[in-house]
């Protein structure tokens, strides 16, 4: 079956034919140039709008010389991290969303981290990268007297990939290498200048007006869930279960506790009510465990015969067994109940015990004291401190052991270590809660790792960098990644304060701040990479010039094109290896 990647190339590569095929036929205008995917639009109007922004000299060399500086210093970083991720992606090749090949195209709908719901915002923050990074490179041009032969919009077929002033070669060749470099850094300074803007006003008065709504905010249902046969799914907010009011997880998870029937009615923010039938499901779980291959989540109905509905009925059956026979919705399972390890490591205590090292254990208990749970193993090794000598209970293989050992560090010597009871983390409920909270204080700056860092800079830095992986949330763990307040994420919040009047035009306005100082971050680096046609690689010429013209050498000109070519061709090897490395070593 032919999936949407393949489509979109297809379509593509046959768009992009049929204007090769007319520009040879002669039939398109003299401002619309192919070359080969690459099609540009020219044009030379707004020269003289350029020439009148011009007239102040001395501010804008200054600005240049400013935004040169800080133009360097990205460019070196970028070219670090490119250099380093391409060495990861050879040491250990594998294959994450990150990297496969559609992410690196910003395509909504394509891009796993661009949805269609924020396609708009996406096509605005383009528009204002492309024409602010462009025009900055046009006015510097004009301050350093270079003559500008045509201004235009580059599209990769049909889609916008940036804005160009091209520079007259000879005009620019005569002008000092100070000069083409402050017009070559402009561009990416106009794009920071603008992510500096938009997130300043994001995080200050935007989503100052911006609240979470009382509740809990659904994110999703686990498939296979009371929540999810229920209905309850994304966008849905959870006011009252049996009558009690919840305004968050904890208050959720409380009031499903205090029912004992299987049976809650569950209250909704816009006023509907469902009845959930709860039934224990193994939201997370060691396939080797429950003797099941990982996929759907199967549904825990008794333990040694006794009906399990609730995840407290679950607690009570599995209390006083170290054994017990699980009947799940996928055949039942004896196992023995306690902390899973997934490995026990060598060199330890348990170790030098006898306990085979990389085995998998279950640690059912510590002295006396009975062990379900990792958090039970911490707090019982906890209780008997470094260096002191405790009998442990476990199961290896299937077979019981009692091993008295004395803890090195306080550590026994297991990695692993999974949640839940052997592994398996039951869930009666089935709803996975939305961080609405955790994104909100992230987009105000509010957030402990933000607030939390020294100096107003680092803060800054933080902040950016949170900013930055919003989209992409997902990889660092997260369940969910933020695209905007789109796709019923604006359920989840409320507005407020001086804003209020605007109502719902707020989560619009956040939405065109989000996007467009996202993309002109993410603009202005990977132009500051040393590569050529990109700004950098024109940097890195200059810089490279304004060396090698101090050095008493013949053939500098040819030393100068052998490094940039060298620096090229190693950044554009590097980002070649980042996405199809992985497919080609894996």
């Amino acid at each position: 079956m032919v999936g949407t990647l393949e489509l979109v190339l297809i379509g593509f590569g046959v768009y992009v034919l049929a204007l090769l095929a007319l520009q040879a036929r002669g039939v398109l205008p003299d401002y619309v140039r192919v070359s080969g995917p690459l099609v540009t639009l020219h044009t030379g109007r707004g020269k003289a709008f350029l020439d009148r922004l011009a007239k102040r000299r001395r501010f804008w060399r200054a600005w240049g010389n400013v935004g040169l500086g800080i133009t360097v210093v990205v460019m070196l970083f970028a070219a670090v991290f490119l250099v380093l991720s391409a060495y990861l992606v050879l040491s250990a090749p594998e294959q994450t969303r990150a990297v496969e090949p559609q992410n690196a195209l910003v395509i909504p709908g394509v891009n796993d981290f661009l949805p269609l719901s924020a396609a708009p915002d996406i096509v605005f923050g383009l528009l204002v990268g492309m024409v602010v990074h462009e025009g900055g490179h046009g006015l510097l041009c004009r301050v350093e007297d270079i003559d500008i032969d045509s201004m235009g919009v580059a599209l990769l077929g049909f889609i916008p990939l940036g804005a160009f002033v091209e520079p007259d070669e000879e005009s620019r060749v005569k002008a000092d290498r100070g000069a083409q470099s402050r017009m070559f850094a402009a561009g990416v300074t106009n794009n920071f200048v603008v992510t500096a803007l938009a997130f300043a006003l994001l995080a200050g008065p935007v989503a100052g007006a911006i609240a979470v709504a009382p509740g809990v905010a659904v994110g999703g249902a686990y498939p296979g869930s009371a929540a999810a046969d229920a209905g309850l799914g994304h966008s849905d907010v959870i006011t009252a279960v049996n009558g009690t009011d919840v305004e968050n997880r904890t208050e959720l998870e409380a009031a499903l506790a205090d029912v004992e029937s299987a049976a809650v009615e569950v209250d909704l923010h816009d006023g509907s009510t469902v009845t959930v039938q709860r039934r224990v499901l193994a939201v997370e779980f060691v396939p080797e465990v429950l003797n099941v291959s990982s996929g759907e989540a199967p549904v825990i109905e008794a333990v040694n015969g006794t009906p399990v509905r609730t995840e407290a009925e679950f607690a009570a059956a599995v209390e006083n067994r170290t054994v017990a026979t699980l009947e799940t919705s996928r055949g039942s399972v004896t196992v023995p109940l306690g902390a899973y390890s997934a490995r026990v490591t060598p060199d330890s205590p348990l170790v030098d015990e006898g306990v085979p090292e990389n085995a998998s254990a279950v640690i059912t208990g510590v002295g006396d004291t009975r062990v379900r749970t990792a958090a039970d193993l911490r707090e019982a090794l906890d209780a008997v401190g470094a260096g002191g000598s405790t009998s442990v209970t476990l199961f290896v293989d299937g077979q019981r052991r009692t091993v008295d050992v004395t803890l090195e560090d306080g550590v026994l010597g297991v990695a692993g270590v999974a949640p839940g009871v052997s592994g398996v983390v039951p869930d009666d409920f089935g709803v996975r809660e939305y961080p609405a909270a955790g994104f909100l204080a992230l987009l105000d700056g509010s957030h402990p790792q933000i607030q939390g860092q020294s100096g107003l800079f680092a803060s800054i830095i933080v902040h950016l960098g949170w900013l930055l992986g919003l989209p992409i949330a997902s990889l660092a763990g997260s369940p969910f990644n933020f695209a905007g307040f789109t796709g019923g994420v604006a359920d989840f919040y409320v507005v407020q304060g001086p804003l209020a009047g605007l109502g719902g035009g707020v989560f619009l306005l956040a939405n065109l701040l989000f996007w467009t100082g996202w993309i002109n971050l993410n603009l202005g680096i990977f132009n500051c990479i040393p590569a050529f046609p990109l700004d950098g690689g024109h940097l890195t010429r200059t810089s490279t010039e304004a060396v090698v013209s101090r050095l008493p050498l013949p053939n500098r000109r040819q030393l100068t094109s052998a490094v940039t070519t060298v620096v090229s061709l190693t950044m554009l090897g590097a980002l070649v290896m980042m996405f199809v490395g992985p497919q080609l070593l894996a």
